[in-house]
């Protein structure tokens, strides 16, 4: 019966051992994925797991020790020998995680093997009873060997791969390292019972008050485990929303308390690692959105619905979505709000675009249609008056194809300023093509006409330039000294330009008896599209034009 005893303690300590181990690999891989404050506090967490599980692993198989008599430890060397256990297990672990080097791997391996060395004998030097213990020094020496071999290689086997599978070989090997140190260093005492008279129950602590530390210990190191998978499945699914872009926040309840990723931090201009609150998140916000995200708040947290919304950053100017969901525990209690911070500026700024080319589409239709009727109307009246004043067919034809031209012209003027504008000078330098350049002079300041103006003016000179050639300065193709002045101001104080037209060298010309298409068309044009007037002067037997008007100030019709 007691053989069996044993065993089952063997057993048990042995899957301590393994089940430490496992906990502690598991944790170096975290220790080694940090850096600072953080990777400091995965050490402490990682040699706690390690330290502990080798106590608790000896001290488990103690419980199976039956020296015949009664068994009592001080409390003192027994808290020593966690202490070794844990503190030879943040050397070693904080050595191995440095660059990866052979020799630093071995000398790992050593720290850990004395520390677990020094836990078992100081841990036997704590066993209290009325017995000698002895040690025969090749067991000891032979104990100490297993230990460090097997802890080098146990850091050896998990630097080789990171796959469970390793991790498990690791793990194996460095429970039999603890394990097997402990019965061949068992192996190697000699226990004498001592006869005499005094009281045989030694002092100490009774052993019932180490199988509870026994068994608070492997609790403590159950927890760890948990606790390290479930933050490194936390930590890899933080890493995969990380890569979509996405931020991860948390606020726990009840005091709201909120966390968020450097991701999130990324999207609402959080410094890595400065301290972010709720209050803070509100005042990123515009103030015209905080009664909004109040409420949506306060109903997601009622239960409600989920949070959704929609923010404009007041300092950056970035739309940030921002989505999450109560989460309760078993019992029903709200227990956090989770949720995800995804950047959706492009969409707004796409929407705006959208919205943007919807309204200018529809300005450009408008403009379209209405410059279409104007362009019809301008062509019936000039098809009108045309014929009203010709006498046959082949004149008809003759004077509005020209006049047609002309309106073309000034089209293409404007299509090519994009239907916005086009320059005075650039006008009178269209119709005036078909002649010499000494028959002209211009002279004037840059100017420039709306559409309408532009296709008013255009007209205008076409007509003054028809009169020129058919009755005036330019009625005579052989003689070189009929010229036309085109003069034209800026735009004064009044915000109008006066233009003269000035012909000189041509036959006497005298006021017409009546008044013709042409005068007709020049001072329509100029009082309905140019907002001027219009005057003739024909003394000293020469034609003198003056056109008054307002650029842009074109009336729409």
């Amino acid at each position: 019966m007691h053989l069996h005893v044993v065993s089952v303690f063997d057993g048990l300590s042995f899957l301590v051992a393994v089940f430490a181990a496992w906990t502690a690999l598991d944790l170096f891989q975290q220790v080694r994925a940090h850096q600072g404050g953080g990777r400091l506090a995965w050490l402490a967490t990682a040699a706690t797991a390690m330290g502990g599980g080798i106590w608790s692993m000896h001290f488990i198989a103690m419980l199976g020790f039956d020296p015949e008599g009664p068994v009592r430890y001080d409390l003192a060397l027994t808290i020593l020998s966690f202490l070794l256990a844990v503190v030879g297990s943040s050397l070693a672990f904080l050595i191995a995680a440095g660059r990866e080097d052979r020799r630093r791997m071995v000398l790992a391996g050593l720290v850990m093997g004395v520390s677990i060395c020094a836990m078992h004998y100081v841990g036997m030097a704590a066993l209290r009873t009325p017995a000698s213990l002895t040690y025969a020094p090749g067991l000891v020496v032979l104990s100490a060997a297993v230990a460090l071999f097997a802890s080098i290689a146990a850091l050896f086997a998990v630097e080789q791969d990171r796959s469970p599978l390793w991790r498990l070989t690791a793990a194996l090997v460095l429970g039999l390292a603890v394990v097997g140190m402990h019965h061949v260093a068992m192996a190697a005492l000699t226990v004498t019972p001592i006869q005499t008279t005094a009281s045989l129950d030694p002092p100490g602590a009774p052993p019932l008050i180490l199988a509870v530390a026994v068994a608070a210990v492997t609790i403590l190191i159950l927890f760890l485990a948990l606790a390290v998978a479930m933050v490194d499945q936390r930590d890899k699914l933080i890493a995969i929303i990380d890569a979509g872009d996405v931020g991860y926040w948390e606020m726990s309840l009840p005091r709201q308390t909120l966390w968020i990723s450097d991701r999130a931090r990324k999207h609402l201009g959080v410094a890595p690692g400065a301290p972010f609150t709720v209050r803070d998140f509100a005042r990123k916000l515009r103030p015209e959105d905080i009664p909004r995200r109040t409420a949506t708040l306060a109903r997601a947290l009622k239960g409600d619905g989920e949070y959704d919304a929609e923010y404009q950053m007041r300092e950056s100017g970035r739309w940030l979505q921002v989505r999450g969901r109560l989460m309760r525990a078993r019992s029903g209690r709200a227990r956090k709000l989770a949720g995800v911070i995804i950047d959706v500026t492009d969409r707004h700024q796409a929407f705006a675009a959208l919205a943007t080319s919807e309204h200018r589409q529809r300005l450009l239709i408008n403009e379209l249609n209405h410059r279409v009727k104007n362009t019809l109307a301008t062509i019936q009246s000039i098809a009108a008056l045309t014929a009203r004043r010709t006498t046959s067919i082949e004149e008809f034809m003759r004077l509005f194809e020209a006049r047609l031209i002309a309106l073309s012209d000034t089209h293409n003027l404007l299509t090519a300023n994009g239907w916005e504008r086009a320059r005075l000078r650039d006008l009178v330098l269209q119709e005036f093509r078909p002649y010499a350049e000494d028959q002209l002079r211009m002279q004037g300041p840059d100017v420039t006409l709306e559409a309408e103006q532009a296709l008013s003016m255009g007209l205008i000179l076409h007509e003054l330039l028809t009169n020129a050639a058919k009755y005036g300065a330019l009625s005579r193709p052989h003689e070189t000294n009929g010229r036309v002045d085109i003069l034209w101001t800026g735009v004064d104080d009044n915000g109008l330009v006066t233009l003269d037209w000035i012909e000189h060298g041509g036959p006497v010309v005298a006021p017409p008896t009546r008044s013709g298409f042409g005068s007709r068309l020049i001072d329509t044009s100029v009082r309905s599209t140019l907002a001027g007037s219009a005057t003739m002067d024909y003394a000293d037997g020469r034609l003198h034009c003056r056109l008054t008007f307002r650029p842009g100030a074109a009336p729409k019709a």
